[in-house]
């Protein structure tokens, strides 16, 4: 009887089952879970990235691309729910107004986002005479403004220039006449701005003084003298000027000495008030002809 196994030839070699060293190595890596997502995605995009990118590099291809986008960008932002086709301006006079609207757009409808809502409010926060705005779009679809006007408190005589100034200090505004506001007080001289503050107090311990002040004028930066009808002056200290001028209230009620021919008050020394008379009553006194009572007043 035949074997039934077969007999190998000397000269042939039998295969080996096993892999060889590359392809274990391969099995191996495959088993890597980093790996095997590797193949799998990785070299799908990176085929798909060589792809695109051997596209783009046409320059016909990537300006239909590029135009592809923009249309697609102006559709989008064209859509009625982002068009602006009103604006409204609240908070301030019609003069402010009319500045603010030349900062606007004036074409609508507009789509909101052509409208550079920050860049708006900044242009109008420099107007002298807004202190602060709100700019944005609102539901109905508007430009809704917003603005907080300054408040000026005092005028402010500029050489020849009369500037409106708020409680800061900061002008929002030019009148051409003194007649245009006489409801506001008026200061003068150089840093007279700077010191509203101590300007508003000296104006309201006036007080029966009030109507005949004319104004306030900052001397040397530093003090204030306070200018009545009549020529009269009132020489204030650097401090304690509001005391200072309780004291000449004081005096000219007790003494009436404000409606004398008193030139200058000068109350720069607290320890020593004076005097100075007008040109004509010292000419008077010096001829004997007149006789002023200070009642303890130094001259």
């Amino acid at each position: 009887m035949r074997s039934l196994i077969g007999r190998t030839s000397p000269d042939v070699m039998p295969r080996d089952p096993a892999p060889s060293r590359l392809g274990y190595r391969f099995q191996r890596l495959m088993l890597t879970p980093g790996f095997r997502g590797a193949v799998r995605i990785g070299v799908p995009v990176l085929l798909i990235v060589a792809i695109a990118t051997s596209w783009y590099i046409k320059p016909e291809n990537r300006a239909q691309f590029v135009a592809t986008i923009e249309n697609t960008k102006q559709t989008f932002q064209q859509r009625p729910q982002f068009m602006v086709q009103a604006m409204n301006i609240t908070g301030a006079d019609a003069d402010a107004m009319t500045d603010v609207v030349a900062l606007l757009p004036d074409t609508f409808p507009i789509s909101s986002f052509d409208l550079d809502l920050e860049g708006m409010r900044i242009k109008i926060e420099a107007l002298d005479q807004i202190k602060s705005a709100s700019v944005r779009v609102g539901q109905a679809g508007a430009l809704e403004v917003r603005l907080t006007p300054r408040v000026p408190v005092a005028l402010w005589r500029d050489a020849t220039t009369l500037r409106l100034i708020d409680e800061n200090g900061v002008q929002s505004g030019q009148i051409l006449a003194r007649a245009e506001r006489l409801d506001l007080p008026l200061i003068a001289g150089d840093g007279a701005e700077d010191n509203i503050d101590e300007a508003l107090v000296i104006f309201a311990t006036a007080g029966p003084l009030l109507e005949r002040v004319r104004g306030l004028v900052r001397m040397g930066e530093r003090r204030w003298d306070m200018v009545l009808d009549r020529d009269q002056r009132i020489l204030l200290p650097e401090s304690g000027a509001a005391a200072a001028l309780d004291r000449v209230i004081a005096l000219n009620a007790a003494q009436d000495m404000l409606s004398r021919d008193v030139a200058v008050v000068d109350m720069r020394n607290a320890n020593r008030p004076t005097l100075r008379m007008n040109e004509e009553a010292a000419a008077a006194l010096r001829r004997g002809n007149t006789t002023i009572d200070t009642n303890g007043v130094g001259n």
